[in-house]
């Protein structure tokens, strides 16, 4: 129950949404296989792996987006924050603006609520 009360009090809307995910260290180039993402905000992204790296590490996540006759790959700097037994957390500290734009889209489909989105968003 605590935990669940943590998650309804993060600032960002987080939506449920699965793609694939790479993670690689910038500290030693290690790659993280995934099984893919749990849920994904503004601010940071939850995906699901075997070996999380340690909590602080700083990383390149790259996000596969497929639709029927196209795939697309945003790459987005951040670091994780938080690691446990079956995934790891990551707040995105900077991306280029066609990745900001294109999670941004994510985020209308999924979320029900583009406007808290835009709310978020002007609060960067």
């Amino acid at each position: 129950m605590k935990e669940r009360r943590a998650y309804e009090r993060r600032k960002t809307l987080r939506v449920p949404f699965e793609t694939e995910i790479t993670v690689q260290s910038l500290g030693n180039g290690t790659v993280v296989k995934t099984r893919g993402t749990r849920d994904i905000s503004m601010k940071g992204v939850y995906c699901s792996c075997r070996k999380p790296l340690p909590v602080g590490t700083p990383v390149i996540v790259h996000l596969l987006l497929t639709g029927t006759s196209s795939e697309l790959k945003l790459r987005i700097e951040g670091r994780v924050v938080r690691a446990e037994e079956g995934g790891m957390a990551i707040f995105f500290d900077s991306m280029d603006i066609d990745a900001f734009i294109h999670l941004k889209n994510i985020l209308y489909f999924n979320s029900g609520d583009p406007e808290r989105i835009d709310r978020e968003i002007s609060e960067f």
